[in-house]
């Protein structure tokens, strides 16, 4: 590595923890009791049969308080005493699995299928109009029909994982198959190159950091809708922790909660994104 990139490194690492510290602090100074903003009021504890709806306002916790109960976490992060009282690690990994479950079937669905999209304009033509009209449906909107269908609340968060996973990865690999330069097909053709050969030796390789580019997108949307369809279905999930922990108004476990998430979120991305680079093509 270069000079200049460490430099430019350690700068970018000063700015991001200066940052940090300014949030803390600003944080810790709108949360003080004598700031006397930060509170929950009562009306919303009314709404979830809180006592805390009692006549007495919940502080808004600060940085101190939940660096604190983030250490709690972290210290037994796989507990489980019972359906309303499992740790944070269980809740994660309930999330993690049914995202990647959904995850790898839509792309089971999505990349062949891509594949035949983008190397026929016939059956681009025929699938176009079904696929403009179900993209922008919110994946959500699948769920009621899941559960009313499936009859599982499990197997409908798959399903609804799914179906958003599908469309990012459908329309990058039909876009990357049908990019591939017209020059490299007509030399497999010459060379009387079977189709299925050159798909994979020719078309794959050309399309796959696209192809990795819709997968990236997908697994983001997974990991976001994943939180909302668990608040649906309850039982288990970083979603369902969250919403049972605002029933509970524990605003302290619900901002852990919101860090796990983007953490999570953050090492899923960049996973996607080194496997992107490694698969990345050049002419």
């Amino acid at each position: 590595m270069s000079a200049v990139a460490t430099r430019v490194r350690a700068r970018a690492a000063a700015l991001s923890l200066s940052l940090m510290l300014l949030l803390l602090a600003v944080w810790h100074v709108a949360t003080r009791p004598e700031a006397g903003t930060a509170t929950v009021d009562p009306a919303y504890a009314a709404l979830v049969g809180n006592a805390a709806a009692s006549g007495a306002k919940t502080p808004f916790p600060g940085p101190a308080e939940v660096g604190a109960q983030l250490w709690q976490h972290l210290r037994d992060p796989f507990y489980d005493r019972g359906p309303n009282d499992k740790g944070i690690g269980v809740q994660l990994g309930h999330s993690i699995l049914r995202v990647l479950t959904g995850f790898l079937l839509a792309a089971l669905v999505a990349i062949p299928l891509g594949f035949l999209i983008g190397m026929s304009p016939v059956v681009y033509r025929a699938f176009d109009p079904y696929i403009q009209v179900l993209k922008p449906i919110s994946p959500l909107a699948w769920m009621p029909l899941a559960l009313y269908t499936i009859k599982d609340a499990n197997t409908s968060a798959i399903f609804v994982i799914f179906i958003c996973s599908l469309w990012p990865m459908l329309v990058n690999t039909a876009f990357g198959v049908g990019s591939v330069r017209q020059d490299w097909l007509n030399v497999a053709r010459t060379l009387e190159v079977s189709r299925l050969r050159t798909a994979l030796q020719v078309v794959l390789p050309a399309a796959a950091p696209t192809i990795m580019t819709g997968m990236r997108i997908s697994v983001g949307i997974a990991w976001l809708v994943i939180v909302a369809a668990e608040m649906l279905i309850g039982g288990t999930g970083i979603g369902y922790f969250v919403w049972n922990e605002w029933n509970n108004l524990s605003i302290s476990n619900i901002i852990c909660a919101i860090l796990f998430i983007g953490l999570i979120g953050m090492l899923l991305d960049t996973v996607l994104a080194r496997a992107a680079r490694l698969v990345s093509y050049k002419d």
